[in-house]
């Protein structure tokens, strides 16, 4: 195929999945709704409403944090909503909470042996992708039930507990537990994310797990080294299997095989 017809194929097919799923559009809706919650956050004045401090608290410092996100998950009854990014500078990936006594640092986004009880719903993005363990991580959690769904922008740091008790990290060493009614601008940041995401991995079809795992990982903008770092492989295996999942697909370009992933349900 010529280079004019293959940039025009590109083109096209970016064109064809664009009802389908809008990168621009999600980063745009995505932005807009972490900024609104963000800008609700920093004008929001206790002192201003009787009772205000009942329904925001600051937890400072990372001890802090891992206490108040042990009882968001513990107490949870019935959901558990989950943004988890990379950067983790508060908890490594697989997520675990330290003792006590220990300074091992935690981020907002519940243990995978949480409480049973309560359903689980994790959206991850690219930078958590990247972290070393986070196939792994992400693996134990769909073996435990959860579900798990992908977008390609950065996330803050969140968790929703019964859809009543918000936890935001709003930098490293601080973040924001937020209390009926205002949990519900996080909820709703989370439903409006979850909507506009791609499953983790989908069970069905024909495709090998690995090769769902180098689409999503594509997807998702990682490198072939990155991808193979994650994999336990090497670049020159994630190209080979690429190649053949184009072959299979009868396209010539990645832009070509991820719309064709997209429109097929391979990821």
């Amino acid at each position: 195929m010529s280079s004019d017809r293959s940039d025009a194929v590109d083109r096209a097919a970016a064109g064809a999945a664009a009802p389908l799923f809008s990168p621009a559009r999600l980063r745009a809706d995505l932005a807009r709704a972490q900024a609104s919650l963000s800008a609700a956050l920093a004008a929001w004045e206790p002192a201003a409403v009787p009772g205000g401090d009942g329904y925001v608290e600051f937890c400072e410092g990372r001890q802090a944090q891992a206490a108040r996100l042990y009882e968001l998950e513990y107490g949870a009854r019935s959901s558990l909503c989950v943004f988890q990014s990379g950067a983790n500078t508060v908890a490594p990936v697989p997520t675990t909470l330290p003792e006590p006594a220990e300074e091992a640092p935690v981020v907002p986004g519940p243990r995978r042996d949480g409480n049973p009880d309560a359903t689980y719903r994790v959206v991850v993005d690219r930078d958590f992708l990247a972290e070393p363990a986070a196939l792994h991580a992400l693996d134990e959690r769909l073996a435990s039930g959860h579900q798990v769904r992908v977008v390609d922008q950065p996330l803050i740091k969140l968790v929703v507990a019964d859809g009543e008790a918000a936890m935001v990290q709003v930098e490293p060493g601080r973040a924001m537990l937020l209390r009926a009614p205002l949990a519900l601008l996080a909820t709703e940041l989370f439903e409006a994310v979850w909507r506009r995401s791609r499953p983790y991995l989908r069970e069905d079809g024909d495709l090998s797990p690995t090769d769902r795992r180098i689409l999503q990982l594509m997807l998702s903008g990682l490198t072939d080294a990155a991808t193979a770092h994650q994999l336990g492989t090497s670049s020159r295996t994630v190209q080979r299997r690429v190649r053949a999942l184009m072959d299979v697909a009868g396209v010539s370009s990645r832009v070509q095989l991820g719309w064709y992933a997209m429109r097929n349900n391979w990821v």
